[in-house]
């Protein structure tokens, strides 16, 4: 017979209890069994987006890739919601979001601080994209020359059609935003509330994003009896999806050519047309770096990077 000391005796009851829970844990998946889950389940793909328009709009538009994103890839995929533009920026660079909608703006600055990150797609119409100046129905203001002496509004700061590029045309014109207008420029925070306050007369005049126009206009959200359009910007590209270098180290080897796939063949899937029409396209294109490359040069000499 084998006799136990008191110390091992006090110690069995601790030891049945181990025994019993590395049992459990094995039937359950848990590390030590052959059934462990793969290491990439338990990963999460954080989508992120600059906030240019109403947060409902942003929920259901961003909630929607990130379903489809999931079905299509076999990873989770979700929305993680910011305060603003420099959140996105601020969260792409320290890993917290790795796919994000950015603008023109946006995507050079977070590209210039996430070391290998590319531009991966975008919409057909930002490769021509454009702002829209609107002034109030009654203004006088023919040209953007005739703005100077008015009360006017920006979107975001960081916003590439909402303020980098109106800003940049208004110096073509040979308006300087912080001289020229009644007081210092505005800085709304976003395009449905730039033409919402020029509408109420809050301010003169205003810029942003022509698509977010277009489809207000087209839903009709906007009275035309007291806003109207004074400019239409040349061309220039804008919007775009970015993703981090280390997408494959995370995810697996050629992950990152597998998201842009799902992207550029987003159109192809009936159950994501009306998330695209939210976007107001109907496809995604591909994109690089080297697109954005003037957006880059005006933001450098209008002091907005380095």
């Amino acid at each position: 017979m084998i006799r136990l000391s008191r110390h091992w005796l006090l110690l069995l009851p601790l030891l049945l209890v181990l025994i019993a829970a590395a049992a459990c844990g094995e039937e359950d998946g848990t590390p030590g069994s052959g059934n462990t889950p793969a290491a990439s389940s338990s990963k999460v793909l954080n989508i992120g987006a600059i906030p240019d328009q109403d947060t409902a709009v942003l929920v259901r538009r961003f909630s929607g890739v990130a379903d489809y994103l999931s079905r299509k890839l076999g990873v989770e995929a979700k929305y993680v919601a910011t305060v603003d533009y420099a959140a996105v920026v601020t969260g792409f660079k320290n890993g917290e979001i790795q796919l994000a909608w950015f603008g023109g703006l946006t995507g050079v600055q977070a590209r210039k601080v996430t070391p290998g990150s590319v531009a991966i797609a975008q919409r057909p119409i930002d490769t021509q994209f454009h702002s829209v100046f609107i002034v109030q129905k009654d203004l006088a203001a023919q040209t953007l020359a005739d703005l100077k002496g008015s009360s006017f509004t920006f979107g975001s700061e960081s916003s590439t059609s909402g303020h980098l590029m109106p800003r940049y045309f208004l110096l073509q014109a040979g308006v300087d935003a912080d001289k020229d207008f009644k007081g210092l420029p505005n800085y709304s925070g976003s395009h449905d509330t730039t033409w919402k306050l020029v509408e109420s007369g809050a301010f003169q005049a205003g810029a942003l994003n022509e698509a977010v126009w277009a489809t207000a206009v087209r839903e009709g959200k906007v009275d035309l009896n007291k806003v109207r359009v004074l400019n239409t910007t040349d061309a220039y590209y804008d919007y775009n999806w970015s993703v981090r270098a280390d997408l494959d180290k995370t995810f697996g080897a050629g992950f990152t050519d597998r998201l842009k796939t799902a992207l550029l063949t987003m159109g192809e899937d009936p159950a994501m047309a009306a998330i695209l029409k939210d976007f107001s396209t109907d496809k995604f294109v591909a994109a690089d770096n080297s697109l954005y490359g003037a957006i880059e040069d005006v933001a450098k000499r209008l002091k907005l990077v380095e």
